[in-house]
């Protein structure tokens, strides 16, 4: 049996850091596993210009503890009638990695998102021709689609749209939660990848309702059958460069999700590692973890690798039921539970 692991230092493509005391309290739980991480735009108000994602990411260093190695990379919130030359100039002076396209009212501080792709189709014109990735919350908004289907009802009247339009568009499909999704990153050619959750790896639908229901399950896109879940597993350990780590770790107050309209995110961010690699050796796969956490991502976005290593100990790790945060509560995921692994360096 495997008692230590160690891994070239992963990065997570995907994460909510907020801002303010939610920013302080939560920093470290990423910089501390990962050497970098693509910081989402969705505050109040959105980064949509270079000038307000460069001071985001001073105030994301400031958070972070001293001795921490880590780099925040930034993103442009996509609003309608985006501006071309502000994502030019960003990307060129090395402040913007990627933008990220929410679609309207689809989760999350998402109010101001795009509300027709075809209003930012000057944008991804420039970002095709600039090399900068598109990141994408893959979800139609009609309230006539069950929120379960949301997913592959936006892969056919959307994405694959978008996919024939910017054929030599880079396109990440962020957090996917459906065989559909799979399926369709395989299938399509090398620009296209995706990023998967450590959430969506352990748990499927049934888990927001099991004895009652479980607001801290609750995330967009939602949990889905046991199917698709076990694509997503099959997708993440198989070793297939276009699927990488992405947390979409979110964290929020604990009356925040305990209330009447509870807010959708997973806090995962404190443990990410260790929930990985429990799925990973579930299905026997610890000798692909590194590829997954630490390879694809870097490799994808034209990034080098990151030069330094951590280490994974077999050791019981209980998850506290809660984690004090900016004066109240966050629930973590796995709470209450006991893994398998501890990251110790």
């Amino acid at each position: 049996m495997t008692v230590s692991l160690t891994l070239r230092r992963p990065d997570d493509w995907h994460v909510h850091l907020r801002d303010g005391q939610m920013l302080a309290a939560v920093a470290d739980a990423t910089a501390r596993q990962f050497a970098r991480a693509i910081v989402m735009p969705n505050l109040k108000p959105p980064v949509t210009t270079a000038a307000a994602a460069a001071a985001y990411r001073d105030r994301i260093r400031a958070a972070v503890s001293p001795g921490l190695k880590f780099e925040p990379l930034m993103t442009c919130y996509l609003v309608d009638g985006i501006d071309s030359d502000e994502l030019v100039r960003g990307h060129a002076q090395g402040i913007f990695t990627a933008a990220k396209l929410y679609p309207a009212h689809a989760t999350t501080n998402s109010a101001h998102g795009v509300t027709d792709v075809r209003h930012i189709y000057p944008a991804l014109e420039a970002m095709q021709r600039i090399g900068m990735p598109l990141l994408i919350h893959g979800e139609v908004t009609d309230h006539t689609v069950d929120i379960f289907d949301r997913e592959a009802v936006f892969i056919e009247r959307i994405l694959k749209s978008v996919v024939a339009d910017f054929p030599a568009l880079k396109i990440v499909f962020e957090h996917i939660t459906t065989k559909d999704a799979v399926d369709f990153v395989r299938d399509s050619g090398p620009n296209i990848a995706a990023t998967i959750t450590p959430h969506h790896l352990a748990i499927n639908r049934n888990a927001m309702f099991e004895g009652g229901m479980r607001p801290h399950f609750y995330c967009l896109p939602v949990a889905k059958r046991e199917l698709h879940r076990q694509a997503l597993r099959q997708a993440a350990t198989g070793g297939d460069p276009k699927f990488f780590l992405g947390t979409d770790s979110a964290p929020h107050a604990v009356e925040t999700k305990e209330s009447d309209c509870g807010c959708a995110g997973i806090y995962c961010a404190p443990l990410a590692i260790e929930s990985y690699a429990r799925v990973f050796e579930e299905e026997g796969a610890l000798d692909r973890l590194e590829g997954f956490a630490s390879e694809h991502g870097p490799r994808f976005y034209g990034l080098p690798l990151n030069p330094d290593f951590i280490t994974l100990e077999r050791v019981a790790t209980p998850v506290p039921p809660r984690i004090p945060a900016a004066g109240t509560e966050i629930v973590p995921f796995h709470a209450g539970e006991v893994l398998d692994w501890r990251f110790v360096a």
